[in-house]
């Protein structure tokens, strides 16, 4: 329900209105901040501050007006109290602190809304991201790219335990969103702001951004970054997120294909299994018709005519939810004003003063 939700508040995006164009072009936000560099904590107290001096470090000759936002997502340890003094030390930086542990997609989300620069710049707090190739991705957002991804060419993490889930995850991802990304995972990427504008993250769907936005023309492309070992505190992540990292594929899969039109989707296999099961239906009918005293359908064939019955009642179970979802997709479209398209810019020239047109 939460990837479904995350679907839908991207498709808030294309809602045709003034101030909330999702605009593919360079675009004035209207934000006097440039750059913002959004950080979730989590258990970081150790390194937040050397943290601080390395972005600090890696932004001084960047002639940007940029800000740090830090959020502690619930730390057991001291990386709130450390966050907070940095920020009343440096009036770069805000400190969102969140009430417990909510989990980094939906500390991202909360660093997002808090952010006011014109292009976001999300990284982990750990420091297995280094500071100093944020200008490799602000480079390519100035190059007209909208989605700025991470790539984690040399991985460090533990072979079996990491580098092959993420790999097979990586390929299914490629394939089921059309996107050509070799690192989906990451946290380090860069964004336009106007490509953000009225998303909002729920779940582990922060990974999905680029894939969602793709199918609506966003322009992204990928820069090799140095993956570094942890300094402090231990991952959250093993084996264990492959299993929900296939239902996330799942979910992108229908996000990215059939958002709009779910009785495709349902009606396609509601068809598979009507046709099936009308054959099955159909020849134990017609072998009835034919032999009618001397054949007994159900003593000789009652397995398979009950596959062919619950073949077509699984159509006709198929057919109902990809309706009702076709109601449910316009019920939300017409009431929010949504649309289902992006627009890149408008172009028109402007008339002359008092001309009259003919």
């Amino acid at each position: 329900m939460n990837e479904i939700m995350f679907g839908l508040c991207i498709m808030n995006n294309y809602k045709d209105n003034d101030n909330n164009n999702y605009k593919l072009a360079s675009t004035d936000s209207g934000n006097s901040m440039e750059v913002s560099i959004v950080v979730p904590l989590y258990n970081e107290g150790p390194i937040v501050r050397k943290l601080h001096a390395s972005i600090v470090s890696a932004m001084r000759n960047q002639n940007r007006d940029y800000e740090i936002v830090f959020v502690n997502d619930g730390s057991s340890d001291d990386t709130g109290p450390i966050a907070e003094e940095i920020a009343m030390n440096d009036d770069r930086v805000l400190f969102v602190d969140l009430r417990r542990n909510f989990g980094q997609t939906t500390a991202l989300q909360a660093g997002i809304d808090h952010a006011s620069g014109a292009i976001i710049i999300t990284m982990d707090g750990d420091l297995q991201h280094d500071p100093f190739e944020i200008p490799f991705f602000l480079k390519e957002i100035d190059n007209g790219y909208d989605i700025v991804s991470g790539w984690r060419v040399r991985r460090r993490d533990n072979f079996v335990m990491r580098r092959i889930p993420s790999r097979v995850a990586n390929l299914l991802l490629k394939y089921v969103s059309g996107v050509d990304l070799h690192d989906f995972g990451t946290t380090f990427k860069a964004y336009r702001r106007e490509v953000l504008e009225g998303v909002h993250l729920y779940g582990d769907m922060h990974r999905f951004v680029p894939a969602v936005c793709a199918r609506l023309g966003a322009k992204i492309c990928e820069v090799p970054i140095k993956n570094i070992r942890r300094q402090a505190g231990k991952s959250n992540y093993g084996i264990s997120r492959t299993f929900r990292v296939a239902l996330d594929i799942i979910m992108l899969r229908f996000i990215c294909n059939y958002l709009t039109q779910p009785l495709r989707f349902f009606g396609k296999w509601g068809m598979i299994c009507m046709t099936l099961g009308g054959i099955i239906l159909g020849y134990g009918g017609i072998r009835k018709l034919i032999s009618w005293n001397s054949y007994s359908l159900f003593q000789e064939h009652a397995p398979l005519m009950a596959v062919g019955g619950l073949l077509v009642l699984s159509a006709m179970w198929l057919l109902s939810l990809g309706l009702i979802g076709e109601m449910l997709t316009r019920v939300y479209f017409e009431t929010s004003h949504a649309r289902t398209y992006a627009v890149g810019r408008k172009v028109r020239r402007p008339l002359a003063p008092h001309a009259i047109r003919t």
